[in-house]
Formats: C-alpha cells, sequence, structure tokens
C-alpha cells in the first residue's frame, strides 16, 4: 500500500511541475469568497496570504502571519526586495528532497528556511511513475483514485512530521511561508489543518482551498492547451489524468478529513493526540492568530 501511495504521489509532484491536457476541458470548481491578499511576486505562482476570514466565534484571522505558495526556485532579485516587505521570517518547504535537488528555493537574505517531507522519493520513483502516465498506464479514472489515496495519507502516513510543520507555523513569532510545488495539495492540506485548529468552519476551509483555482488558472490552462497541441508526442498518454492532476477539487480535501475521522475518531482527537495540541493551547493560538 505505501509503494502505491510513493507513486501516486511522485505522479502528482510531476505533473504539478508539468502538466499537460485533455480534449474537453472540463471547469473546475473555484473559490467564491476571495477575501485574502493574493501578491504578484514574479515567478511564483498561488502567493497569498491567508487572513480576513471570520471562524465560527465571529474572530477574523489576522493578515500577514500565515503565507502560502509554490515553491521559489524562479524567485526573481527584482522581486525579493518585494518579497522581504511582506515580514516573512521562515520558509518551510514541505517537498522531498529530490524536488529540492532539482529546484532549490531561491531564498532571501535573514530567512531560516527549513524543509519537513511527508513523503521521500525513494531510488528512481519519480522516473517511474512519469513513465506509468506517458505510456497511458494511469487513467483518468485512476488518477482521482491516486489523489483520494494521497489525501488520505498524508495527514495520517506521517502524523509526526505534520506535528512539526504545524507546530512550527503556530509557535512561531514571525510571519511564515509554507510551500510545496504547486501550493495546492500538501499546503492545502495543512492549512485546512491549521484552519481547522482555529476553528474555521468547513465551508471557509474549502473556500480557501478552492482559492488555488482561481489563483491558478491562466497558468494550468495554459498548460493544458499547449499539452494538448502536442499530444501526438505522447499517444497512449490518458490525457484526462493530467488535467485531473492540475486542479483541487473538495472530494479530495473531505478525503483527507474523512480519514482521519476513521483513523482517529474525530478531527478534535487527532488535534489532541497527534498534533499535541490541547484545547488550552488551541485557545491560545486563536488569540494570538485572530482578533
Amino acid at each position: 500500500m505505501k509503494q502505491i501511495i510513493k507513486i501516486s504521489f511522485l505522479i502528482i509532484i510531476f505533473f504539478c511541475v508539468l502538466s499537460c491536457k485533455t480534449q474537453d476541458f472540463s471547469t473546475p470548481e473555484y473559490g467564491i469568497s476571495q477575501t485574502e491578499n493574493q501578491f504578484k511576486i514574479k515567478k511564483v505562482t498561488n502567493f497569498r496570504t491567508i487572513g480576513n476570514i471570520k471562524n465560527i466565534d465571529g474572530r477574523i484571522l489576522k493578515e500577514g502571519k500565515l503565507y502560502r505558495s509554490a515553491h521559489l526556485h524562479q524567485l526573481k532579485n527584482k522581486s525579493i526586495k518585494e518579497f522581504q516587505k511582506l515580514g516573512i521570517k521562515e520558509i518551510i518547504d514541505l517537498r522531498n528532497s529530490k524536488e529540492i535537488s532539482q529546484k532549490p528555493d531561491v531564498i532571501p537574505q535573514n530567512i531560516d528556511y527549513k524543509n519537513y517531507s511527508a513523503f521521500e522519493d525513494e531510488g528512481d520513483q519519480l522516473n517511474q511513475a512519469k513513465k506509468l502516465v506517458l505510456k497511458g498506464k494511469v487513467k483518468g479514472s485512476d488518477a482521482d483514485h491516486r489523489m483520494l489515496d494521497f489525501y488520505k495519507t498524508y495527514a495520517t502516513e506521517n502524523p509526526e512530521i505534520i506535528k512539526k510543520i504545524i507546530h512550527e507555523i503556530l509557535d512561531s513569532e514571525n510571519p511564515v511561508l509554507y510551500h510545496c510545488t504547486a501550493g495546492k495539495d500538501r499546503t492545502g492540506i495543512i492549512t485546512a489543518l491549521i484552519l481547522t485548529i482555529l476553528k474555521f468552519d468547513r465551508a471557509t476551509i474549502e473556500n480557501d482551498y478552492l482559492l488555488s483555482n482561481n489563483y491558478r488558472k491562466q497558468l494550468v490552462q495554459k498548460r493544458l492547451h499547449l499539452a494538448h497541441n502536442l499530444h501526438f508526442i505522447y499517444p497512449k498518454m490518458d490525457l484526462n489524468v493530467i488535467e485531473k492532476l492540475s486542479w483541487v477539487e473538495k472530494d479530495y480535501l473531505e478525503a483527507a478529513f474523512l480519514e482521519i475521522n476513521k483513523k482517529y475518531g474525530s478531527i478534535d482527537i487527532y488535534i489532541h493526540q497527534n498534533l499535541g495540541i490541547s484545547e488550552n493551547k488551541r485557545d491560545e493560538y486563536i488569540l494570538k492568530f485572530t482578533y
């Protein structure tokens, strides 16, 4: 099972970097309420601060504390000053060691960089995953199942790593940026957990998650169109796979929460026992990050 999940995860990584397309483009579900600030940092996609949203007690999440994005490999020198104005003092990279070696982040000065990966690419699994797709061994329906499997296991397979990530973010006294490759799946799950800890309702959490489709729309559509035109290079490849892996879907995030409930009993038990956050500590975080 773990081997299957790792292959699924690596396929996701590959197509977060290089997405390709289908004959009939489907319309993804978009976030409705764009209350947070998106920042135009050149060559960094899906970059935004989470904030200006109201939790179940009517408290509003402070902007400028939590930032999320795709990788920073192409962060340009001209953009570093704009980046530094945000006051970010720590970057948490959720990618695995092979991803980082291929596309290392550009780290501005005086910023603490840390890496926490819940999955590693053992051996040559990424290339194996790519070959499976290019040879048509993975179908659109398979991609859907693989995404669901990935979401089910990310928060539960290595809970100690997730615990470290969550505490690193919530315990920081300075603004933190956390990211993966596309800033949509691993980053989306971590954000959903943080917002759950801070007592935001599921609809608000899902809206923030779906905003990745809003902010990545132009990039994904460009890649899908290009791949459609170049499909003759790999004619056996099921192009529905690529489109499926390009967007986020509420069903994927729901699968993560359902798995947590199934394995641990409830999200609150998971927060208390596996993330090591007591109800008193949870209240402290809420006071820290909301007003």
